[in-house]
């Protein structure tokens, strides 16, 4: 009597292992959000995100030919708005002069190859912390009105530079909008990636933290999608590829490998998704605890996104993850 089947003959060894093995992670993979804030010589430790920072300008560019160096190819940046400038228009989010634009085009001039992603939302513009205008009567975050601040916003990240605008908001039609606005302004080259499914998530308390962006009152679930669904994230990502998208994403990640694997079942264009702030905190914490492995976790996790389909991540780890990689 014998097995006819022997599956561990290709676990046996790293070498074998290594040859069958069906997901790979590259620096290629991988999306640096990158936090910038006002002055000069600006390196801040975010408290629920340790070991990762914000940065002035400067430092900005420093860390931007760093990861160019380590062979990391694309960042997302996040900027912290001083309280001053903050209203519930948000047009200093379209200010030419603006943190946003100025680091798009201190990073494309350092570094011009680093392809520039950006966000587009209103939280850091917003007296409120929303991503959209408040109706200050109702408390309802109204819709068309914030598609064409936004759309404002999205034209100064292109002339600034920048060379994908990522919209956040989770707005109805904004994809579209965006689309005409910069097929109209000579802006066709300017890709679009697509928080297509943003769910409500309690995982996004860290990065508030790193951009003083919380809600001043009640929550996003009037635009962010509810967590118990699955089929509203296919429908609004077809939705934003038939508007012109890019890239669709999928936010938060681990607690959603499903939404990623649906998404990617049923599109034809790249699917990122975002390995957001509370997820990394997650890791850092039971790390510090010395309750799991912290490199190990990080390879692990970043490998169980991309085996569920997700061709590009957003994710805090792609320094660590880079030089795990060796």
């Amino acid at each position: 009597m014998f097995l006819q089947r022997r599956n561990r003959i290709t676990r046996r060894s790293p070498a074998i292992r290594s040859l069958v093995a069906e997901t790979s992670l590259t620096p290629n993979d991988f999306i640096l959000p990158i936090f910038i804030d006002e002055g000069e010589n600006i390196k801040y430790e975010i408290p629920s995100m340790p070991g990762y920072f914000r940065y002035s300008l400067d430092n900005t560019v420093k860390e931007v030919k760093e990861l160019w160096a380590m062979g990391i190819k694309s960042v997302l940046l996040f900027v912290k708005c001083d309280d001053a400038v903050k209203d519930n228009t948000g047009k200093e989010s379209w200010n030419k002069n603006g943190l946003m634009q100025r680091s798009i085009k201190a990073i494309k001039n350092a570094v011009p190859e680093m392809m520039v992603m950006t966000d587009v939302a209103l939280d850091p513009y917003s007296q409120y912390g929303h991503d959209g205008i408040v109706d200050v009567a109702s408390g309802y975050i109204v819709n068309d009105e914030t598609v064409d601040a936004l759309t404002l916003m999205s034209l100064s990240h292109a002339e600034a530079g920048a060379d994908f605008i990522a919209p956040s908001d989770m707005m109805d039609g904004r994809i579209g909008a965006f689309r005409n606005a910069l097929e109209e302004n000579n802006f066709s080259n300017v890709g679009i990636m697509s928080y297509s499914a943003k769910y409500a998530s309690c995982l996004y308390g860290p990065f508030r933290d790193a951009l003083d962006s919380a809600p001043g009152f009640g929550d996003k679930k009037t635009y962010q999608m509810n967590y118990t669904n699955r089929i509203e994230a296919i429908n609004e990502t077809l939705q934003d590829i038939e508007q012109g998208a890019d890239i669709v994403m999928v936010k938060p990640a681990l607690a959603y490998l499903d939404i990623i694997r649906e998404v990617k079942n049923a599109v034809t264009v790249p699917v990122s998704a975002y390995h957001v702030s509370g997820e990394y905190a997650m890791i850092k914490a039971a790390a510090k605890m010395g309750w799991l492995d912290e490199d190990k976790a990080i390879l692990e996790t970043l490998t169980s996104i991309k085996r569920a389909g997700a061709d590009l991540i957003a994710t805090y780890f792609a320094k660590d993850a880079v030089k795990l990689l060796g």
